[in-house]
């Protein structure tokens, strides 16, 4: 099915997911709130891990984020072993689909990004799965990089949920394991293959639905 970008009414109030799925009901707005929690901001970068389906269109939600330095594709959860593209793709590593994000926290914080995450670059009530793809390698997780990260992250969730705003539990957890960068061939992909049928299909609508709902915060 395709995507339906739905315009919003203004960054502080709402934003909204446009989902790729089975049926008309994965494709839906969805106003959340701002997290309550954030993590203090710091001199120098932070660095976010995310997962939450193919990585090609997290990868570029988050490149047109102001604050953000750079976004990597990646493998997080397994091994350094098995942290490649065939390998991954045989649903039998533990790794996610992830990417890494570098950032300024004096421009964005990292309840923001967290915001970004959860409201239009994956659907959280997905398990094991993100529109076509399926597999544990495309669920939704967050890989907290430090302690204050992961009070965050597990206070946002709590509060989404309590708000009932998806209609359906919020089945992102919270994981630990490295980050491994993703082949050469995947990053940058959205910018490199703009005409992919994959792109053009699933991720285009996603980041055209990012800059309406977040307009302030876009490049």
């Amino acid at each position: 099915m395709t995507r339906t970008i739905i315009a919003a009414a203004g960054f502080a109030g709402l934003a909204f997911v446009a989902f790729a799925g089975g049926s008309a009901n994965a494709e839906r707005a969805v106003i959340i709130p701002a997290a309550l929690k954030d993590v203090p901001k710091t001199s120098g970068t932070q660095t976010a891990v995310l997962a939450g389906g193919c990585f090609w269109g997290m990868e570029a939600v988050f490149e047109g984020v102001k604050g953000v330095k750079s976004v990597t594709s990646g493998y997080a959860g397994g091994t350094a072993d098995t942290a490649s593209y065939d390998i991954v793709s045989t649903e039998t590593t533990r790794h996610a689909e992830a990417i890494r994000i570098v950032y300024d926290p004096q421009i964005v914080s990292y309840g923001t990004l967290l915001r970004v995450y959860f409201s239009v670059a994956h659907n959280p009530t997905e398990l094991n799965r993100q529109g076509p793809d399926s597999g544990p390698s495309y669920r939704s997780a967050i890989f907290p990089q430090n302690a204050q990260q992961k009070i965050v992250a597990a206070a946002y969730i709590a509060q989404l949920q309590k708000t009932g705003a998806f209609g359906q539990p919020i089945v992102t957890k919270l994981e630990s394991g490295n980050f491994y960068p993703a082949e050469s061939y995947h990053q940058d992909f959205f910018r490199q293959n703009p005409f992919h049928p994959y792109i053009v299909r699933f991720d285009k609508p996603k980041v055209a639905a990012f800059k309406a709902a977040f307009a302030p915060i876009a490049r």
